[in-house]
Order: structure tokens, then C-alpha cells, then sequence
């Protein structure tokens, strides 16, 4: 075993764990088999997976396993009380490497806090390095990550998501000459110098892992007049960071199209482009997408993390009688179940949970999609590639000559698509995919636009589930707030209830000031049964349609959104900026 593939402490005698949490009570056995469900599916750490639900707290399984295995608990000293030669004891590299830092040393003994205490090659290689004997102790890799930002920081991340001083000034009084009149013939070698300067690279370095660090999803580079405007979506917020000065603009621009491979003489036409990134044993594939504009080349970066990807539905925002619904449709041997959504509103997410909780041995479940966003275990994902003339509709194709049980089309576009999809299946295959409507009930409408017959969209539609992310608030700073009586009839909700208490995030370092730290979903679930299906044959307007789903227990969007809102997961002003006012 490599020092990168440590086990790490929460995967330490995984049954033994579990059952030794069992005997002291700290957890139920309901909660093991519902952990060990997780870790099936999705993989994972048992540990880890127990304190995201929340079962066990992260102290106490450190304080079982510490005692358990015998090594003392990590106290890690605050940066102020540790001194350097006691870091220079172990750099940098050495501590990303094998999870460790520094926390004292005596009589020639290094004490280490280790994510995993007995991984005898690293402890074999630190002593090695170090010329010290060495003393492991146990932390959480939460805990090592974090001492490793404080304790090894570099000067230009000191001041948080902005641009340090110090780089700035090294940046500006760089001697780079960048041409600054598109009608200018290019000189590709001078380009190629100049994004080769190292400010260039440290800034184009710093944006990107800085992205990564602040949970963005996109980096929007955007040539202004007179300035290169840098901004972060976050949390499906665009947020600015810096501005570096224009004269940098095609340096930064060409040094990101260089990494993504894209022709940096070809301004005048979009490109797009990709490439991959390691940072702190994590994988980031960067999708990069160049936009021409009157000030210059637009670029978009859109990150998307490898490595294990939380598909629990409780995890993506349904509750129980949403939950409920959702499997006995996905579960169904045959039919087509549509998402709908605007772009960003983790439609896939969606659907790659589904398809997790019935892959197995059992079934061939294949996919056409642009891009793979995420791997899935037991999953066959097909990059489509229109440039080659590999559509959607080309890819189904294909993989109804594979002999599949469940197929996923990443959208469904045209015709053809749509029509392929209802032949699979009514022919005994269940096919997920999504569309672009504001409703549930919108999917309908849609495929009858496309062209579908009624009577098929009846036999094959079996559900349709809209959504919508709604950012949620900060656990740091969440206050409550009394609501006033237009808040209260903005939402439908009596406006002369007094025992109605709303929440909202107060602004924190932890998310940034903006009251908001991560989202989830809301969703509206339409079960296309026997009464939907005959208003769709008697061609009945999305609004009656809607009116009966309602009347049938369908909760609404809006409906789903206030629900979270009374229990204190989002807030009012999120719901008026994501939900679709409803006549």
C-alpha cells in the first residue's frame, strides 16, 4: 500500500467498529445496517458515513477508536504556539503526502497526529525523511487538512477568497506586454512566453484553487472595458473576487487555453476544452467553455469533482412521502421517468441517485450523456460527442442493440430522441432522462410539442419530477426572525399567525457573509396514473392537468419550498428568488 492510499483511521477494523459502537450504546443497529447500506452503495468510509448521518458525533468515534486501537488522541496546537523548526520538521509535501502534521517533539521523538496511526510503510518513510523516531497519534482527516492550510499556508491565501497585495504588485510591475488591439497579428511564440511568466502562472494557479476551496461550481473570467472581472458561482450565486487589470487579460486567457488544449490563435469562434487538476488528493475535472465579446475572449470553467458523490435522496433534499413516491417508480421494471429543470438545478444529480439505488450484478444499466459528469459503480456511461455525429439519439440507439434493462439519456432534445425514448419504453426497458420545463406537468406539454401521440406519452410516461435548488442557511449564524404578515401571505401561510418563526443565516466567516452555506432541493412529483392519463387523451389544457395532480396530493414547487422554509432549512427571500410565482 502506497502512503497516497492509506486507509485512513475510519476505515480501521470496519466491523469491529461498528459492532463495538453497537455494544457501547453510541449507536443503534438500525443505524450500523443503514451505514452499511451507504457504504455499499456509494463506498465510502463507515466512520465517516456514521457522523454525516449525524449518529455519532466526530469526537466521540475519535475518542472510541483512539482508546480501541490504542494511540493517543491528536491535540492539535493553534499555529501561533507552534514554532517553525518544529514545522520544518516535516514540510509541507511530506505532510500532504502522508496526512500528517507535526504536534511536538521530544527526546528525538516526533509526535505526528496521523489520519491513520497504523500505516507502517508512512511511519517507516517519516522516520526515514525526518532522521526522528516517531509517535502517532489519532485525527480526523478534517482535522489534519485544516492544520495543514493553517500551519503551511502560503502568504497569498492569508487574506482569504482576495487577491494578496504582494502578488498583485509582483503581477503589475512584471515587464509583460500583452497585445491589446484584436486587428493585431498574433505572435504565438510571444503569447506562449508570456503565459509562461510565472505571475501570469501563480495568478491563473490562485484563481482555480481558490475556486476549488470556496466550493465554487463555475469561475467566470469577463473582459470588461478596463478591467478582467474574476467571479465565482457559489452556492448558484455569482460572487466577485478580483479584478486584475486588463493588460493581463490575454495572458490569463491564453494560459487557460493552453491547459485546456484549446487553439489560443482562434478568437473569433467559441471553443471548448478540459483538463485535470490534483489537489489535496482530490481530482477536479475542469470543463472550459470560451465565448467571443466585443471586450475580448469570455471564458466559463466549470468544475466538477471526482471521487465519491452523496446520492442518498435524504441527502438531496426529499422527504419521506417524496421518497416514497420516487422508489416505486424507479423500482418499475419498465417505463420513462423525465426531470425537469433549468440548467444548474442538479437534475443529473438526481438522476445518477436514482440510478445507484437500483444498479446491481442483476441489471445492465447503461448511459448516453454530455459529459459524464460523475463515475457510477455498476453503471456503463456513454460520452456523447455531437462533433462525430454521436447524438443522443444515435447513443440510444446503440444501447438498445446492448441488451439493457435501464437506460439514462442525458436530455432529450428532438424528435427523434423522444421518440426513441417511448419506443424503449413501452418495449420493456425503464428510461430516465430529463427536459427543460418550468413544471412537472410541462414534460407533457413538451413531448406532445415534440410531436409524440398522445396515446404513447400515456403508455410511457409513468413520472415526472421537476426541481429547483434553494441555497440553505449557514448552521453558524442561523437566527430566528419573526415574519410579517406579507412574508406570511407571500408564502400562502395565515398572515395572523404570531407562532410562526422563519430563520435566517446572520452572515459568518464560515460562509463568507452571505447566510448561506450549501443548497438543496425542492421538488414537485407528478404521477402520470389513470385519471392524468385521461385528460392527456382528451387533450386537456397543463392547467387542468395541474388542477387534478393538485387535487390528487401533488405537492407543488412553491409548496415544497415553504415546507423547508418552516423547518428552518432555507429562508423566505430564497423562495421568491427561486420558485415560479404560482396563479
Amino acid at each position: 500500500m502506497s502512503p497516497g492510499e492509506s486507509q485512513g483511521f475510519f476505515t480501521v477494523g470496519q466491523t469491529r467498529i461498528g459492532s463495538l459502537l453497537v455494544e457501547k450504546g453510541l449507536i443503534t443497529e438500525a443505524q450500523l445496517q443503514e451505514a452499511l447500506r451507504r457504504q455499499q452503495q456509494r463506498g465510502g468510509k463507515l466512520g465517516q458515513i456514521l457522523v454525516e448521518m449525524k449518529a455519532i458525533g466526530e469526537e466521540e468515534l475519535l475518542e472510541v477508536l483512539a482508546k480501541q486501537l490504542g494511540v493517543p488522541r491528536a491535540v492539535i496546537p493553534p499555529i501561533g504556539t507552534v514554532p517553525p523548526e518544529l514545522l520544518s520538521k516535516l514540510p509541507e509535501p511530506l505532510a500532504s503526502r502522508y496526512k500528517a502534521v507535526p504536534i511536538a517533539l521530544k527526546d528525538h521523538v516526533l509526535h505526528l497526529a496521523m489520519v491513520d496511526p497504523f500505516d507502517i510503510p508512512a511511519l517507516d518513510d517519516l522516520r526515514v525523511a525526518t532522521g526522528l523516531y516517531i509517535k502517532p497519534h489519532l485525527a480526523s482527516e478534517r482535522e489534519i487538512q485544516e492544520a495543514i492550510d493553517r500551519y503551511y499556508r502560503r502568504p497569498e491565501e492569508e487574506g482569504g477568497p482576495g487577491l494578496s497585495q504582494e502578488l498583485l504588485k509582483e503581477i503589475l510591475e512584471s515587464q509583460i506586454e500583452v497585445q491589446r488591439k484584436e486587428e493585431e497579428k498574433l505572435d504565438l511564440e510571444k503569447i506562449k512566453a508570456e503565459v509562461e511568466e510565472a505571475p501570469v502562472v501563480r495568478l491563473v494557479d490562485y484563481i482555480i484553487t481558490n475556486a476549488i476551496k470556496e466550493r465554487a461550481s463555475d469561475i467566470h473570467i469577463e473582459p470588461r472595458e478596463d478591467r478582467l472581472d474574476i467571479r465565482y458561482r457559489i452556492d448558484g450565486i455569482l460572487h466577485h473576487v478580483i479584478s486584475p487589470p486588463r493588460s493581463l487579460q490575454n495572458a490569463v486567457i491564453s494560459r487557460i487555453k493552453i491547459l485546456a488544449d484549446m487553439d489560443i490563435a482562434e478568437r473569433r469562434m467559441p471553443q471548448d476544452g478540459r483538463f485535470t487538476i490534483k489537489l489535496d488528493f482530490r481530482e477536479v475535472d475542469l470543463r472550459v467553455s470560451t465565448l467571443p465579446t466585443s471586450h475580448g475572449e469570455k471564458i466559463v470553467i466549470r468544475l466538477l469533482r471526482k471521487g465519491p458523490l452523496s446520492l442518498s435522496l435524504e441527502d438531496l433534499g426529499f422527504d419521506d412521502d417524496n421518497i416514497a413516491i420516487f422508489r416505486k417508480y424507479i423500482h418499475r421494471p419498465y417505463g420513462l421517468i423525465l426531470l425537469t429543470g433549468p440548467t444548474g438545478s442538479g437534475k443529473t444529480t438526481t438522476l445518477y441517485a436514482a440510478l445507484s439505488q437500483i444498479a446491481s450484478s442483476e441489471k445492465n444499466v447503461v448511459t448516453v450523456e454530455d459529459p459524464v459528469e460523475y463515475q457510477l459503480k455498476g453503471v456503463y456511461q456513454m460520452q456523447a460527442n455531437p462533433a462525430i455525429g454521436l447524438t443522443f439519439a444515435v447513443g440510444l440507439r446503440a444501447i438498445l442493440r446492448q441488451d439493457p434493462d435501464v437506460i439514462m439519456v442525458g436530455e432529450i432534445r428532438d424528435y427523434e430522441t423522444a421518440e426513441m425514448a417511448v419506443r424503449a419504453a413501452l418495449t420493456g426497458h425503464l428510461v430516465f432522462s430529463t427536459l427543460h420545463t418550468n413544471d412537472a406537468v410541462g414534460t407533457i406539454v413538451r413531448l406532445l410539442n415534440m410531436g409524440i401521440e398522445p396515446f404513447l406519452v400515456c403508455s410511457a410516461l409513468t413520472m415526472s419530477v421537476a426541481q429547483r435548488l434553494v441555497r440553505k442557511i449557514c448552521p453558524e449564524c442561523k437566527e430566528p426572525v419573526e415574519p410579517t404578515p406579507d412574508m406570511l401571505a407571500g408564502l400562502g401561510l395565515d398572515p395572523r399567525d404570531r407562532e410562526i418563526i422563519f430563520y435566517r443565516g446572520r452572515g459568518c466567516p464560515k460562509c463568507k457573509g452571505t447566510g448561506y452555506f450549501g443548497r438543496t432541493g425542492i421538488f414537485e412529483i407528478l404521477e402520470v396514473n389513470q385519471r392524468i392519463k385521461d385528460l392527456i387523451l382528451q387533450g386537456a389544457l397543463p392547467e387542468t392537468i395541474h388542477r387534478m395532480a393538485v387535487e390528487q396530493g401533488m405537492v407543488t414547487l412553491k409548496q415544497c419550498a415553504v415546507k423547508k422554509v418552516l423547518a428552518g432549512i432555507t429562508t423566505f427571500s430564497e423562495v421568491l428568488r427561486v420558485c415560479i410565482e404560482e396563479d
